[in-house]
C-alpha cells in the first residue's frame, strides 16, 4: 500500500472553552491501535501521507540499530531524540561521536541555539554562538555518522537520500509501516523526511514497544525508556509522560505530532492540522486513556485550562 498524497480530512478534536463558549477549533487525526494492528479508535484521516517530523526517529534509529551500530541505551535515546540542548545531552552527543573517531565539525544538522528556552537564554547569557552541536537534531546525526564509520561509507553525504544509510533506513520505514514511502522531503535538520500514513507510523512505533530485548527494535525501545531525560529534556513533557507511564515509549515533533506505544504494542498517533502545539497534550492524554493507562496519572498531561476533547474521542472519554 502507497499512503494517498492528498489534502488531509481532518476533524475536529480540541476546543478552546471560554465562559463555556467554544473560542477556538483545533482540527485534526489521531489513531489508536490494538497490538496486532487493528484499529480500536480513529479520528480524521489515519491513511492520507503525511510528514511524520522528528517522531520518525525511533524508525531511524531502529534502522540504524538494524545495520550493527552499538551505541548503548544511552546512545540510541539520543540517537532517537529532539533534545533540548542540556549538558547531559551535548555529551551524550560527543560520546557517540568520538566512539566513532568523529568530532561536532562532522555533523551536517543546521548551526543553532539549544532548543529548551531556559537552556537557550543561559547560552547566549554566556555569549556562545549557535552551533551544529546544539541543534536538537544533533544525536540522531551522530547516530548516523557512526553507522556510516562502521560500515566504511563516506560521512561528507550521509544526508543524501542516495547515500546507502538514507536508502536502508527508507527500507527500515517501509518494513516498520508496512507501506511504500510516497515522497521524500528535506527535514528541519537536513535528514531525509519520509512521508508515511499515521496509521502505519502507529503500526510502526507499536512494533518497536513490543519488540523482543536484544532486537534492533527492542534495543532502541530500552534506551528510550532508560533514558526518557535524553529523548526530550528535563523541562518537556514527553520526558514527564515516559516517567509517569511504566514502560511507555513516546516521541513529540514538529507541526504536533506525536506517537506513543505502551510495552505490548497498543500504540497511539496523532497529528494536529495547525501545526499548534497545544491540542497535542489533551488529545494524547485522552487517546492514552483508551488504552488503558489511568487517567489520574494523565491529568498533568491534559493541557492548558479551557481545552477540551471533542467528537468521537470525547464521547468515548466519557463512557470510559
Amino acid at each position: 500500500m502507497i499512503p494517498e498524497i492528498r489534502v488531509p480530512a481532518h476533524e475536529p478534536l480540541v476546543h478552546l472553552l471560554r465562559d463555556g463558549m467554544v473560542e477556538g477549533v483545533h482540527h485534526g487525526s489521531a489513531v489508536v491501535l490494538a497490538p496486532d494492528g487493528r484499529v480500536l479508535f480513529s479520528a480524521g484521516d489515519i491513511e492520507a501521507a503525511f510528514y511524520p517530523r522528528s517522531s520518525a526517529k525511533p524508525l531511524q534509529a531502529t534502522a540504524m540499530a538494524r545495520l550493527g551500530v552499538g551505541l548503548g541505551p544511552a546512545g540510541f535515546a539520543v540517537g532517537a531524540a529532539s533534545h533540548s540542548g542540556e549538558d547531559i545531552h551535548l555529551a551524550e552527543v560527543l560520546r557517540t561521536l568520538d566512539g566513532a573517531g568523529l568530532t561536532a565539525e562532522d555533523l551536517r544538522t543546521p548551526e543553532d541555539l539549544p532548543f529548551d528556552p531556559v537552556e537557550r537564554d543561559a547560552w547566549i547569557s554566556s555569549g556562545r554562538s549557535a552551533t551544529r552541536l546544539a541543534h536538537n537534531c544533533s544525536g540522531k546525526h551522530a547516530a548516523m555518522l557512526a553507522t556510516c564509520r562502521l560500515h566504511d561509507w563516506s560521512t561528507k553525504d550521509y544526508l543524501d537520500p542516495g547515500h546507502p544509510l538514507q536508502r536502508a533506513i527508507a527500507d527500515c520505514v517501509e518494513d516498520l509501516t508496512g507501506q511504500r514511502i510516497p515522497k521524500v522531503a528535506v527535514d528541519g535538520c537536513g535528514a531525509p523526511l519520509f512521508a508515511v500514513s499515521l496509521r502505519g507510523l502507529a503500526r510502526s512505533v507499536g512494533k518497536i514497544a513490543a519488540a523482543a530485548p536484544e532486537t534492533p527494535e527492542g534495543l532502541v525501545a530500552e534506551g528510550i525508556r532508560k533514558h526518557p531525560e535524553l529523548v526530550g529534556g528535563t523541562r518537556r513533557d514527553v520526558t514527564a509522560l515516559m516517567r509517569a507511564v511504566p514502560g511507555l515509549i513516546a516521541k513529540d515533533g514538529f507541526e504536533a505530532v506525536q506517537v506513543a506505544a505502551l510495552p505490548d504494542g497498543t500504540a497511539v498517533a496523532i497529528k494536529i492540522a495547525d501545526g499548534g502545539d497545544r491540542a497535542r497534550q489533551p488529545v494524547l492524554a485522552a487517546a492514552l486513556a483508551l488504552c488503558g493507562v489511568d487517567p489520574d496519572v494523565l491529568k498533568p498531561f491534559t493541557g492548558a485550562p479551557g481545552l477540551r476533547v471533542t467528537g468521537a474521542l470525547a464521547e468515548l472519554q466519557s463512557a470510559a
